[in-house]
This record gives structure tokens, sequence and C-alpha cells, in this order.
């Protein structure tokens, strides 16, 4: 329900009572500082929640044993603390260990193993390595798409994950055809103002932006401004963003506006 500060309470109070009345190690217990670290990322704590989420890991892999899917959560979730840390050296070597038991344990196209090579591709292109990046998540989008249809948020997620690997290395129309369909997709699945709906519609801009098409760019990142103005206010970085990336379009359109820079 979006009120993350309430549920950070109350794991606070259901992790330290269940501690006290069932040892650290209990399952429930280890449940309940897992869903407290989900929390304190959530809150802006990423290094918090990695403290707790390693101490949690530690003790999954002695109580559940290194594959058990409690555990294999709990390092996921790591790998999300490393990464938003910025080790993501770390986050990659995890990801890898995560995504290979997910594997073998729950087969190639279950859903969390997704998450798992999703997250990977996200570490890999950090570290350097675009082009394992990009297999992987062709490799996703594809299972997404027969596994959870193509509307699911997460399919759409995918295509518009594979779409910015195409545009980093000058593909934009083939990141264009995949931007159209996350959009289209999020359009219907999530609404107009959604801000994965938004961000979809930013990136079309750009492609449109890169093949020539300075009115469809133009006309796009003005409803994306808009948007943004009415749900995220004035000055968030996304309205920004749309405010230079229109800047942009009406400069090569002749229409003038300051500078900016797009993204």
């Amino acid at each position: 329900m979006g009120d993350a500060e309430q549920a950070q309470a109350l794991d606070e109070e259901t992790l330290a009572r269940r501690r006290r009345v069932l040892g650290d190690d209990h399952p429930s217990t280890l449940t309940s500082a897992n869903n407290l670290a989900i929390n304190l990322r959530a809150l802006g704590d990423p290094e918090q929640a990695r403290a707790l989420d390693e101490e949690t890991l530690a003790r999954r892999r002695r109580v559940l044993g290194d594959d058990h899917p409690d555990t294999l959560s709990t390092a996921n979730n790591l790998a999300v603390d490393l990464y938003q840390v910025g080790d993501y050296e770390g986050a990659r070597a995890l990801d890898e260990d995560t995504l290979a038991r997910r594997r073998r344990t729950l087969g190639d196209d279950h859903p969390h193993t997704l998450s798992s090579a999703n997250n990977l591709a996200i570490n890999l292109r950090r570290v350097g390595d675009p082009e394992r990046a990009r297999a992987l998540d062709e490799d996703t989008l594809a299972r997404r798409r027969r596994v959870l249809g193509e509307d699911h948020p997460d399919t759409l997620a995918s295509a518009s994950k594979l779409a910015n690997d195409l545009r980093q290395v000058g593909d934009h129309e083939g990141a264009r055809v995949l931007d159209e369909e996350a959009l289209a997709g999020r359009r219907r699945k999530l609404g107009e103002d959604h801000p994965d709906t938004l961000h979809s519609a930013n990136n079309l801009a750009v492609d449109l932006y890169h093949l020539g098409d300075h009115e469809g760019a133009c006309a796009l990142d003005e409803d994306t401004l808009e948007r943004r103005r009415r749900t995220l206010g004035e000055d968030h970085p996304d309205t920004r963003t749309s405010e230079s990336n229109l800047a942009i379009n009406r400069r090569k359109l002749g229409r003038g506006g300051p500078a900016g820079v797009s993204g």
C-alpha cells in the first residue's frame, strides 16, 4: 500500500519479539529480518538493509541450506543492496551464484530465475560487459513473453531494458520497436500517468529523435513533460529530464528553448 514507514515499525517490533521468543535462527525470525531489510531499502537506507541481509543470508544458509528458496531470496536482495551501495562486482558475483542455483532448483523459466537473470544483466552492464548483458536480456524477454505473457509488468520491463541495450549500441530502430511495445503495454496495464509508462514514453522519444522524427519526439516529450509535472512535480529529476529533452527537440525544429541534455 506504499506505507513503508509503518511497515518498518511493525517489522522491527515483530523481529524483536521473534528473536526473544523463537531465537535468532528460527525460520520465522529470519522471515521478519528479510522483510525488515526490504523496508529499509524502500526507505532509502541500503547500507542498513545490506547489513541485515548479510546476517540473514548467513543464518539461512546455515539453517536452510544454500539452495533453499528463502536463502536464494535473501541472496537476491543482498545483491540489490550491494548494487545500491556501489559494490557492483560483489552484486554481480552474488547474482551469478543465485541465478545458477535458481536455474538448477527451479528451472530456467521460473519467475524467480528470470528475476535473477534480469538483475544479473543490470550488473553486467555496470561492470562493463554490455554484450553479455544484451544476450541475457534477450533470453529473459523471450522467456517472460512465453511464461508471463506480452503485457505482464515484468515482460514489459524486460522489453524496456533490451531497448536500452540496443539504443546504447546504436540500433535505434530496434529500440524503437521495443519501446513502442513497452509503452503500449504499460499504458494498457498501468495507465497513462504511471512512472513506468512515462519512462517508456521518454525513451521512445529519444529513439524517435535519433531516427530523425523530431516532430514525433517533440509531441511525445510535450505530453510526457505535462504528465510528469502534474504527477511528480516541477522539481523531480524525471520532470527535469523531460524538460531538457523537449528543449533539444524544439531547438532541432527551430523553435528555440534552453539548453538541455538527452537521456
